[in-house]
């Protein structure tokens, strides 16, 4: 299971919805995954990989080496 190793984002449920002619026809459940990326990043002063989802990424939650 991908974890982020910052903010514990994981899996989380949803439904899928089919859509047939106007009228919602089925519902099932599914998961859906964090976008989680293995990643070189600098923690401590020193060189780690960590699993870090891309919206920790992004706002510079890490420093990548």
């Amino acid at each position: 299971m991908a974890k982020c190793d910052i903010c514990d984002k994981s899996i989380f449920s949803a439904r899928h919805i089919s859509i047939t002619r106007s009228q919602v026809s089925r519902r099932a459940k599914t998961k859906q995954r964090a976008n989680v990326r293995r990643v070189h990043v600098i923690k401590n002063g020193t060189p780690q990989t960590m699993s870090v989802c891309t919206s920790c990424l992004r706002s510079g939650a890490v420093v990548r080496a």
